[in-house]
């Protein structure tokens, strides 16, 4: 059985297990990244664990009928897998879930009619079957967020866990990392940016520190994801669906632009497109916000929006950037280097959200004419809006934070690069390594 890796979800799994006003839970993200793994680690705790996988045991969608009785569900499940159902000793993973809408549909009875017993499910492409179940169980089930291994998360595999804990709580402007330690997260950034954060890249990467073994690895996750195509819309054409994912990838950290994704559709399509790759999780959206208050989501412009493409190690591979593009390159060019940059920031705001609720990320720029200035993002803190640039060093133009900073009547903006910690005026510099630190998260 393959090592499984601590995850931070782990922690709010824990939680959920002990809470009293526990609902079913819906473990939802995109394919392959780690939320069977995530829920058997939890059964674990259990005295008993069943697993029900309604895509490889495609017969047993049958016991999920008409009027169902939940604890008659129970008894047969417990009969055909031969493991006791008992309230506060067994765990109930219900996987591939998507597979049966009545199934889905019965966890809302688990918590009408059978609340003190643990019940979970998971699935991919889950999204398409609840889109078309738009009131599934409101007030009634709890969903939580996965994603891809963050930065963090990367490191606590490798063993680096005194580095992670010393990195988030004894750094900050004032206090920057030690020289050596430093260079150490810098070296390791330029790894993840090649191995990412899907789970089966990283046990290799753990087992063999080997580049070329992890792009085998994202090859593989990406043809899965190709053979999904087929599967999302009768109506979308597997060949554009693979065209528009490349075009974020190609696009990254720009406005998309819809004439740039494909040679055989209109606007319209590749809209469509994107809204599918959306719900699949393979694209996370960008919005422009105006930036003027509390919701950043209160004022958008969606007309002008940018793509993160889900892992920042299968981005790489589906471009075929080579490791020495990344491993010797200088800082400069690093940092700069086709978006990447910004796409990784991006993520890691995501990933260190709230795994209870699907967070939304903002950028800000003006929308005048030939008005140049562009945020990269925008966050919201305790009710205050602060802008983050990602930008290689200091000697790169500032001017677009400074009159957000001004616009907006902000206590500081934060920048973003692989420079040490350090502050001035009302900038503070963050390290791209450190975007799980208190002075962002808070």
């Amino acid at each position: 059985m393959a090592k499984y890796f601590k995850r931070h979800i782990d922690t709010y799994l824990e939680e959920w297990r002990n809470s009293s006003n526990r609902k079913p839970l819906l473990v939802r993200g995109a394919r392959q990244v780690g939320k069977s793994s995530a829920i058997r680690h939890l059964g674990e705790s259990f005295k008993y664990f069943l697993e029900v996988n309604l895509e490889r045991q495609k017969n047993i969608k049958t016991l999920f009928g008409e009027n169902l009785d939940v604890k008659k569900l129970c008894s047969q499940l417990s009969a055909i897998y031969n493991v006791p159902i008992v309230p506060g000793e067994t765990l109930l993973f219900i996987d591939e879930i998507q597979e049966s809408q009545r199934a889905i549909s019965s966890l809302r009875y688990f918590y009408e009619d059978y609340p003190e017993l643990h019940v979970t499910a998971a699935g991919s492409l889950l999204e398409f079957t609840l889109n078309e179940l738009p009131s599934f169980g409101v007030g009634r089930i709890r969903s939580m967020y996965m994603y891809p291994f963050s930065f963090d998360e990367f490191l606590e595999a490798q063993g680096l866990g005194m580095q992670v804990d010393y990195k988030q709580n004894e750094a900050d402007c004032e206090h920057p990392l030690p020289i050596p330690l430093h260079e150490e997260m810098v070296s390791q950034l330029r790894s993840y940016y090649l191995v990412g954060g899907m789970p089966e890249a990283v046990r290799v990467w753990v087992q063999t520190a080997d580049y070329s073994e992890c792009a085998t690895v994202h090859n593989d996750i990406l043809d899965t994801y190709q053979d999904d195509f087929k599967k999302y819309k009768t109506r979308i054409s597997p060949l554009l669906l693979s065209q528009t994912l490349k075009s974020a990838a190609l696009q990254a950290g720009q406005k998309f632009v819809y004439a740039q994704a494909s040679d055989i559709a209109d606007g319209t399509s590749v809209k469509e497109a994107l809204s599918l790759l959306t719900l699949s999780g393979l694209v996370i959206p960008v919005t422009h916000t105006a930036a003027n208050g509390i919701p950043l989501g209160a004022e958008i412009n969606p007309k002008f929006r940018k793509y993160l493409f889900l892992d920042i190690g299968l981005m790489q591979s589906m471009l075929g950037i080579q490791a020495k593009d990344i491993l010797i390159t200088d800082e400069v060019n690093f940092v700069n280097k086709g978006g990447l940059s910004e796409v990784f920031a991006g993520l890691e705001l995501m990933k260190y959200s709230s795994y209870l609720k699907k967070p939304d990320l903002y950028y800000w720029q003006r929308t005048e004419r030939n008005a140049q200035a562009e945020v990269d993002y925008v966050i919201s803190r305790k009710g205050k809006i602060y802008p983050i640039e990602v930008k290689a060093n200091n000697s790169g133009s500032m001017q677009s934070m400074y009159k957000f900073i001004e616009l907006k009547d902000c206590d500081y903006g934060i920048r973003t690069s692989l420079e040490p910690f350090s502050s001035y005026e009302k900038i503070k510099v963050v390290p791209l390594y450190a975007l799980s630190n208190k002075i962002i998260q808070e």
